[in-house]
Formats: structure tokens, sequence, C-alpha cells
């Protein structure tokens, strides 16, 4: 397989310096490329693409590094966005790896992610109409 996060491991990658924990089921390493300084990814050992994928094992050690990670980066940082993307639309790439990996992204106040794209949600939020609630319900049941 020519999965990054699954070659990242391996005794011959170049990428192997950016694993800053490993666990049974999972490591966490620094994002490269990032989006602010400490941008780090928490991954899966296993290659799998989605959440309902991980076992229940993966899951909970998955989380619970999360919850460790962020722990750390709050004694430095203000704040910290946690998210994960699925997105099998979009062509694997520089910034895009089918591989399931939550991003741990250190934040503060009016930081340059603000600056440069986030300062624009307030425009793009808007009310749930009653009729969109409605319609959504009946997706998920």
């Amino acid at each position: 397989m020519d999965c990054l996060f699954c070659n990242i491991n391996k005794e011959t990658s170049n990428e192997k310096t950016r694993i800053i924990h490993q666990s049974r089921n999972a490591l966490v390493l620094l994002s490269d490329p990032r989006l602010v300084p400490g941008h780090l990814l928490v991954i899966p050992k296993r290659h799998v693409e989605k959440i309902s994928e991980l076992t229940s094992d993966e899951k909970k050690e998955i989380f619970d590094l999360l919850v460790e990670f962020q722990e750390k980066l709050l004694k430095r940082f203000s704040g910290c966005d946690i998210r994960q993307n699925y997105r099998p639309f979009q062509k694997d790439g520089n910034i895009k790896v089918s591989h399931l990996h939550f991003h741990l992204q250190p934040r503060e106040f009016k930081d340059e992610l603000y600056d440069k794209c986030q300062k624009y949600e307030t425009e793009m939020f808007k009310v749930l109409p009653e009729e969109e609630h409605t319609l959504i319900l009946k997706w998920l049941q």
C-alpha cells in the first residue's frame, strides 16, 4: 500500500522523525504541512478511512491521546481545535491523505488561521430553518 501514514513508521521513511508518541494502536506526529505552529496529528496505525472502521480499543486509545495531547498543548496555548475530515471526493495529495487522522491545532485569539479564513465564517453561519430541521431529522432516521 502506498499510504503516507501506513509507511511513516518504516525504517526507510524520512517522515519517521515527525513521530512524537507511539502507543499500541496509534501515533501522534507533527503535521507537515501544518496550519499553525504545534499542529499535531493523531492517527491509527492500522489503515482505516472512517471513524466507523475503528475497533473499540482503537477508538478509546485515539480519544485518550486526543485528550492527553490537547491538555499538553493547552499548557502553552490559549485554545486547541480538534477536527477530523472525511472527504473521499478529494484526491490524495499534499494536504489530503485517505488514512483516518485527527488534527490538534493550537489556537490563540485572532491568530493567523483566524485572520486568513475563520473570520469569514461568521458570514457563513445561517439560522436553521424549520423545514431543514425536519428534513435532516428524516435523513438521520
